[in-house]
């Protein structure tokens, strides 16, 4: 049974999509971005629908700010961690700085394992660890390369700890979108089809799917994409 649910990046985009589709009677959300009214705001929908909310602005770029999130969590058990949290740098390799670099694996690399980490003892059997990828976790685009490493550091990552959870019967579960019409979109370069993109609602559908499976059942990978194809 899902019952406290963990969201980094919650305040917009596919974090948001995930928490309104799992905000149900008798659970309750925990809240993370970095906007504390945006936050209130998914809180107040979370809310309408039955469910509990509690938000939770911190930085994640720092370990301090991790830390300060996981203490917020509380000691209860977790049924389920959602590592969303994130943002794209999109230029060419000359241009990237070290310091939007670091920051960028930071929030996408680190943070999930220093969470992943502080959270462990509140994930008992039968819990999920969700880690929201891209298929540049295994693709390569033009631009993209700080993106394309951060999704493939984690991936990595996710794929070793699902084994070495498995016998503690926790479920490391790994999503890859294709394009998704989000704000992520709206500072890069270039024209951009959004009609070819899928709406967050449809990855936070495929993240329910996994979690509201039997807890002996294991999804471990779900890739998604407009049935057109990559852009």
């Amino acid at each position: 049974m899902i019952e406290r649910v963990l969201v980094t990046g919650a305040s917009r985009g596919i974090g948001r999509a995930v928490a309104l589709r799992l905000a149900e009677p008798g659970r309750e959300l925990l809240l993370h971005g970095r906007d504390q009214r945006a936050l209130e705001q998914v809180a107040g929908q979370v809310a309408s629908r039955g469910a509990s909310a509690l938000t939770i602005a911190e930085e994640l770029a720092n370990p301090e700010g991790v830390a300060r999130l996981v203490l917020a969590c509380g000691t209860s058990r977790l049924s389920a961690l959602v590592n969303n949290a994130g943002f794209a740098v999109v230029k060419p390799v000359e241009a990237i700085g070290i310091e939007e670099w670091e920051r960028n694996l930071a929030v996408s690399v680190t943070a999930p394992f220093l969470l992943v980490r502080g959270l462990l003892p509140r994930l008992e059997r039968g819990s999920s660890i969700v880690n929201v990828l891209s298929v540049a976790a295994h693709r390569g685009f033009s631009g993209w390369t700080a993106y394309c490493a951060a999704k493939s550091a984690l991936d990595g990552f996710g794929r070793a700890l699902r084994e070495e959870l498995r016998p503690r019967g926790i479920r490391v579960i790994g999503v890859y979108p294709a394009a998704t019409d989000t704000a992520l979109w709206d500072p890069v370069a270039g024209t951009w089809d959004r009609t070819r993109m899928i709406p967050p609602s449809e990855v936070a559908d495929a993240i329910a799917f996994a979690l509201e499976r039997p807890p002996e059942v294991g999804v471990d990978t779900i890739e998604i994409g407009d049935v057109s194809g990559a852009m």
